[in-house]
């Protein structure tokens, strides 16, 4: 029995899935891979991404933050792909319980997802870190220089950099989901960066599927293991 036909029949039996994604959902979407090849840490610039995307250098130097953030990081024409898609259907469905999300995109949500964790924050939400007002993306995009807020306050997107922590409350609804979940589907993610790849500790069940076009340093804890397109994978399950 080929592994996509174990999961069609996993999940076709299932009503409690927790999925769990990485960068590699959305690169079927065109949106960059930080770690990939030909992902944001080979490209070049003034400083290495892993610093620009830093609290430090966010609040040393916010020019150069926003000119590296708007143009590598502020996607907002990107579109759902099969996975964004087939996750929102099995969610409609009763199957799906959750998805946590390390990505940024808002493409989840987009493809009609309703329960989404995004443990590393959404460039779709931005605030005033003066007087806390909210702003759309649009405002940050066509910024110029450092966006500012009607007040005069520093507009911060809300999204998680180096250096600041995880919301302990989405980090803990998340744990919690996965706690209790029958299926367990991590899907485009190295499972390398802590404390999100820690999350797959907090799981009790014998149906650990890893689906990842390269290997991870989870796969030998993996009751399933696909090593193809994620996009590929989803597109032949059945909602």
């Amino acid at each position: 029995m080929r592994e996509t036909d174990i999961l069609r029949q996993w999940v076709k039996e299932s009503d409690n899935i927790v999925f769990f994604g990485g960068a590699g959902v959305s690169t079927e979407s065109g949106i960059p891979d930080f770690r990939s090849v030909d992902g944001l840490y080979n490209q070049k610039y003034d400083y290495p991404p892993e610093t620009i995307l830093s609290h430090t250098f966010f609040m040393n130097q916010p020019e150069e933050f926003f000119r590296f953030y708007k143009d590598k990081m502020l996607v907002l024409d990107a579109k759902p792909n099969e996975a964004h898609r087939k996750l929102a259907q099995l969610e409609q469905a009763g199957k799906v319980r959750a998805v946590i999300t390390q990505n940024i995109d808002g493409l989840h949500q987009a493809a009609g997802s309703r329960k989404v964790l995004e443990l590393h924050g959404s460039i779709h939400r931005n605030y005033c870190m003066k007087c806390h007002k909210a702003y759309p993306p649009e405002e940050i995009l066509h910024s110029k220089g450092v966006p500012r807020c009607s007040c005069g306050g520093m507009i911060k997107p809300d999204v998680v950099l180096y250096e600041e922590g995880l919301d302990m409350d989405t980090l803990q609804s998340a744990a919690d989901f996965i706690r209790k979940a029958d299926i367990l589907i991590i899907g485009g993610t190295s499972l390398a960066v802590y404390p999100a790849a820690g999350l797959i500790d907090y799981y009790r069940g014998n149906k650990l599927v890893l689906i990842n076009k390269s290997a991870t340093p989870m796969d030998s804890r993996a009751d399933l293991l696909i090593q193809d397109s994620i996009g590929k994978v989803f597109s032949q399950l059945e909602a």
